[in-house]
């Protein structure tokens, strides 16, 4: 059975690109491979051209460059990377990371790649991109500037397997611009599809924190660490110790050694611009290993060269270092709606996962914070639905939110730990990541503020569209957080069994994006996770009757215009309607067009008097919602206000209808005048009427906004 494509087994073909079928191709005619969908131009480079001659930028191949280029010499290692003019160490240290987990990194460096056999100038990698592997095809025209790699490049000179997968990933994203200034916790997540989240130093104890990335480099996961920069001129700033500000460092070892009668826990980094070292105490030449015996610093892999590898204290790590970044690997077989091993090495430990995307639409979904009351009910909602109380005895090493774990001997915490263990055994533990897609393109990187807030959902509203008031009148159970402008946020919450639903949203409203939502149940829990549609509806709203003034107006319009039909057309009735609207809020000749095609005029383009004063008093009724909910008093109506309006007219529709009407009559515009709100009554009303007096049961089954939809395109 072929593997589903996205998976690891069946990547998707970037650019449609296959790269077997392209090498066989190159082998057969002897010619070497150029990648016309990145080609070797300043485009791909993505940042200004330098007006300097000499700084001219060359396209080369590793054999044009060093006479015994490789692929890989020898074996992979951490010193295999070196930054070159680019500032992507993010994306470095995550691939020093990886260099340590030789399984994950064959998954994005496939393997029997070579600068000799079967050499045709191409090659291939594969990354994770929102629940689905890709495959990046490249040729390797390397940028060189005075004869030396523009960006990564190997500490031996001649080995070019990091180049490349820059190459590829510069392809994948847009440009090598658009590599620059980023959190490493996208590099983990691109080249594993684990999850990859932040931990503060401070919230442990040097011992504890120690044990903690001792355990998750045993379970294989990613990690780094950086010392955070209070400004941006603090960036790249190195320090009197060596250690360098607003950096990210790959964390590739932990161990420890007997010193004089202490034992000392040592972690070990990579700096990934393959030199500047730590020069403290346990670093490469500290007088601390004086008292270390040769088979204990062989053992340890100790060399005192300058490669950007050192080793130093967790004491030290803990005083200057800021935050450590994880990434947890996501299992192969972690598939949508089937149980997978833990991230943990308990192996009764199991996960249940679900992926969805999402979109934030400017004037529709796209809501804001729960600071925009009005409009943060419009923001995607996706239904949780968690059965299955967490089984007895599951560690929760990983969990952020708890941060109470002390050293042995008892801490102040000891006593409460086992009652707060007992508290969660009685939950559902739930992990949850939203990532932003797609904003790094080109040569610019512009990630949202965004953040999630779940809210449990009384059984008398599960299954409906959660609205304004319920939103008003509940708090979230569980949230993200502050609201971070980066790719992802991540969090572990403990809930009670029960329905929730997961709102996503940017921090200001009407800021478009797309994202991608990844929720891991603890256990074998069942999780029902889906878009959540809401069914539109109408049920009229009963306006008043026309007035005796509007009766009378009506009646010397016929008078003095209606023809032996005893009727008024479009242009007539433009007339009378807007000898009653203020003249800011006057009617085209197009929507009474539309005001007619809403009435049962047997076809005819006209109106009778009945008709004429039952759409007269709807206009009026119309004009007072209008006015009510264009709270702004800017003579116009948002999709956001629109869809109150709509509620307060009767009429409750989807957030993808609402968006649809909004686009069809605003003319392109982002606000409705009153105008087009009019003409999108009159269509809505008719489309209603329709779908109730339609009997075919594939119509009716298909539902109403499948209905909506349909026509409103028309």
């Amino acid at each position: 059975m072929e593997a589903s494509l996205g998976s690891f087994g069946n990547p998707i073909k970037f650019k449609d690109q296959d790269f077997q079928s392209l090498l066989e191709k190159c082998l057969r005619s002897g010619d070497m491979f150029s990648d016309q969908s990145f080609p070797a131009e300043q485009k791909s480079i993505g940042m200004p051209e330098d007006d300097d001659p000499r700084k001219a930028i060359k396209w080369k191949r590793p054999k044009d460059i060093s006479e015994n280029a490789v692929f890989v010499e020898g074996t992979i290692g951490t010193t295999d990377i070196c930054q070159g003019q680019l500032g992507n160490c993010w994306l470095l240290a995550a691939l020093s990371c990886l260099t340590m987990h030789p399984k994950l990194f064959a998954k994005v460096v496939p393997p029997n790649q070579s600068l000799s056999k079967s050499y045709a100038g191409i090659f291939h990698f594969r990354f994770w991109q929102y629940g689905e592997w890709v495959e990046v095809v490249v040729d390797d025209k390397l940028p060189v500037r005075e004869g030396r790699l523009l960006f990564s490049y190997s500490h031996t000179r001649n080995e070019y397997w990091s180049a490349l997968v820059e190459k590829a990933y510069a392809k994948l994203i847009g440009s090598y611009g658009s590599l620059r200034g980023g959190n490493i916790s996208e590099g983990m997540e691109d080249f594993t599809g684990g999850i990859a989240y932040s931990l503060s130093i401070s919230s442990h104890t040097p011992r504890v924190f120690w044990r903690l990335l001792t355990a998750a480099l045993a379970r294989g996961s990613l990690l780094s660490c950086f010392i955070q920069a209070n400004n941006y001129k603090e960036v790249g700033k190195v320090n009197a110790d060596g250690l360098i500000k607003g950096h990210a460092y790959a964390i590739t070892e932990t161990d420890q050694v007997r010193h004089e009668a202490d034992e000392i826990l040592l972690l070990r980094l990579r700096n990934p611009w393959g030199f500047v070292e730590y020069r403290g105490p346990w670093s490469d030449r500290a007088k601390e290993w004086d008292d270390i015996s040769k088979e204990e610093k062989a053992r340890l892999e100790m060399k005192r060269k300058e490669d950007g590898e050192f080793w130093i204290s967790a004491d030290d790590f803990c005083k200057k270092f800021d935050f450590v970044e994880l990434c947890s690997i996501n299992p192969d077989n972690l598939v949508e709606g089937k149980r997978v091993e833990s991230f943990t090495s308990s192996a009764s430990l199991k996960w249940t996962i679900n992926e969805h995307d999402g979109v934030w639409l400017k004037g529709s979904s796209a809501g804001g914070s729960r600071k925009y009351n009005r409009s943060f009910w419009k923001n995607p909602q996706f239904e949780l639905v968690l059965t299955e109380q967490d089984q007895p005895n599951e560690e929760d090493e990983e969990d952020e939110e708890d941060g109470d774990e002390e050293e042995d001997g008892g801490g102040p915490n000891d006593s409460r730990k086992p009652e707060k263990q007992k508290m969660k055994a009685k939950k559902c533990t739930v992990l949850v990541e939203i990532l932003q897609k797609d904003r790094r393109r080109k040569d610019k990187v512009h990630f949202l503020y965004m953040g999630f807030h779940i809210y449990k959902v009384p059984s008398e509203l599960q299954g409906t569209c959660l609205d304004r008031n319920f939103f008003m009148k509940n708090r979230p159970v569980g949230r993200s957080g502050k609201y971070k402008a980066q790719r992802a946020v991540w969090r572990k919450v403990h809930l009670e069994p029960g329905h929730y639903v997961l709102v996503a949203s940017t921090y200001r409203p009407n800021q478009p994006g797309e994202f991608f939502v990844r929720i891991f149940s603890k256990t074998v829990n069942s999780l029902g996770t889906q878009d959540f549609t809401c069914s539109s509806g109408y049920l009229p709203v009963t306006t008043a009757p026309a007035t005796p003034d509007d009766k009378m107006r009506v009646l010397r319009a016929f008078d003095d215009d209606a023809g032996p039909d005893d009727r008024l057309n479009p242009r007539e009735l433009m007339k009378l309607f807007n000898s009653v609207l203020d003249r800011n809020y006057h009617l085209p000749l197009e929507t009474c067009r539309q005001l007619i095609f809403g009435e049962d005029t047997k076809g005819r383009a006209s109106l009778n008097r009945q008709q004429t004063e039952t759409v007269l008093a709807g206009l009026r009724h119309s004009q007072a919602i209008f006015f009510q909910f264009d709270e702004d008093a800017s003579g116009t109506m948002s999709p956001f206000e629109l869809s109150l309006a709509l509620q307060a007219m009767g009429m409750k529709c989807d957030g993808k209808v609402v968006q649809l009407l909004s686009e069809r009559f605003a003319s392109g515009e982002f606000h409705l005048p009153f105008h087009d709100f009019v003409a999108a009554i009159a269509r809505l009303r008719k489309l209603f009427a329709l779908y109730e007096s339609e009997s075919s049961r594939e119509v009716k089954d298909r539902g109403i906004n499948a209905w909506l939809i349909q026509f409103l395109l028309v």
